[in-house]
């Protein structure tokens, strides 16, 4: 929890536009000296913390007198980690609660006088791709961790991309590929399409707001529409619409960031599940079976595409839960799926009457129980009883994971 917390307060700090678009990259050097916004000498740390705090906050980063960055000049540090707080504790006769006070200290002192210093540069190029990546992280995260700070920052940036980034041309969506200094250009490419349709998912599944439903669904049409390959299966890169290039190239390798056709197949995965659609499933196996050998053969080049394996070939739960979101019995109902780790399940919730029981089939026909929020739990759309009680939920849940695993 900390390491996720850590590196998405960090992304809101300091990689957030007030838009709520998420900028690409901070540079690495600043004044002309690699890493030197992020350096710290031995001296350095003993002035600001003092000699005891400066012992203890050094052993655990590892700052020493020689330096580990020889770029920012002598008894340059970067802070790193590399034994457990209760072995350095130990080793420098201290308790690990000592320790910590210490190294919780020494980061905000030092935290607070890195910020007087000349910033790195800021890429601020916004990616549609890069952008769904991260709108899905801070959906799963605030769910998960009840950041409702995280929440809000997924709501915010799945309306800047479908306001600013997602234009309507001739009824059909579209989406621009990069967004700089209030304006957006470029045609988007089959992982951006993806990547932001499995980020409104996310979101959906956390906040039930049907516009990021139909969002999602919009992305998903078009890349079947645009991108597809009807006659030998998988996706091009880049839509019928694009430029003239000389060959259209279809991309597997999950590297740095996830290949097009592996987001493809889990995006129409996950919504075949949601809302019963067997063609978009069948779809996306034809890219798992382009791919079956070689998934075989290189299983780390096709991360990703591995978790679209998964989904495909041992779905977990759908989930449909009836009650008011407002309602505190609701909300811990959904509080009970969002806290386990549930990679091949999907949830869908709704008020009763609301017009989503009858446009979401996994919510069609589903009441509340004895005038309760309740929820069902099913497989292949063959439900259990509903229950209405989160540790009756939890164990629905358990049980059906110990039967996949």
């Amino acid at each position: 929890r900390r390491i996720v917390e850590e590196t998405l307060d960090y992304v809101l700090r300091e990689l957030t536009s007030q838009e709520g678009a998420f900028y690409s990259t901070q540079d690495a050097d600043s004044e002309g000296v690699e890493g030197k916004f992020f350096l710290w000498t031995p001296a350095e740390v003993a002035a600001l913390l003092g000699e005891e705090d400066a012992r203890l906050f050094s052993g655990y980063f590892g700052v020493t007198q020689r330096g580990n960055f020889r770029e920012g000049g002598p008894g340059s540090n970067i802070l790193h980690v590399r034994r457990d707080a209760a072995v350095v504790a130990a080793d420098l006769g201290v308790s690990e609660q000592r320790l910590q006070e210490a190294i919780d200290r020494g980061r905000k002192v030092l935290f607070e006088a890195r910020e007087g210093r000349v910033r790195p540069g800021l890429d601020d190029k916004v990616l549609a791709e890069w952008n769904g990546l991260m709108l899905h992280a801070f959906a799963e995260a605030g769910a998960a961790l009840g950041r409702s700070d995280y929440v809000a920052a997924a709501q915010r940036n799945a309306a800047f991309l479908l306001g600013k980034m997602t234009p309507s041309v001739d009824g059909r969506t579209r989406l621009f590929r990069t967004y700089k200094d209030g304006r957006a250009h470029l045609n988007a490419y089959l992982e951006d399409y993806a990547a932001v349709g499995l980020g409104l998912l996310a979101l959906y599944q956390l906040t039930f707001e049907p516009r990021w439903l139909k969002a999602s669904i919009d992305m998903a049409e078009t890349l079947r529409r645009d991108f597809s390959d009807p006659a030998h299966g998988g996706f091009f890169q880049t839509g019928a619409d694009h430029e003239a290039l000389i060959a259209r190239r279809k991309d597997f390798v999950d590297s740095a960031v996830p290949a097009g056709n592996s987001l493809a197949a889990e995006l129409l995965l996950r919504l075949a599940l949601l809302l019963d659609r067997p063609n978009s499933a069948e779809e996306a196996r034809r890219v798992l079976g382009l791919m079956a050998d070689a998934l075989a053969e290189q299983p780390l080049a096709f991360g990703r595409l591995l978790g679209a394996l998964e989904l495909a070939v041992n779905p977990g739960h759908e989930i449909a839960v009836i009650g008011d979101p407002a309602d505190a019995a609701t909300a811990a109902l959904l509080a009970e799926v969002h806290r386990r780790f549930l990679p091949t399940s999907v949830v869908a919730a709704a008020a009763p009457g609301d017009p989503a029981t009858g446009e979401i089939p996994l919510l069609a026909g589903r009441e509340l129980r004895d005038g309760r929020p309740a929820a069902y739990v099913c497989r292949n759309y063959a439900c259990r009883l509903p229950v209405t009680d989160p540790a009756a939920l939890g164990a629905q849940l358990d049980s059906g994971l110990k039967i996949a695993d």
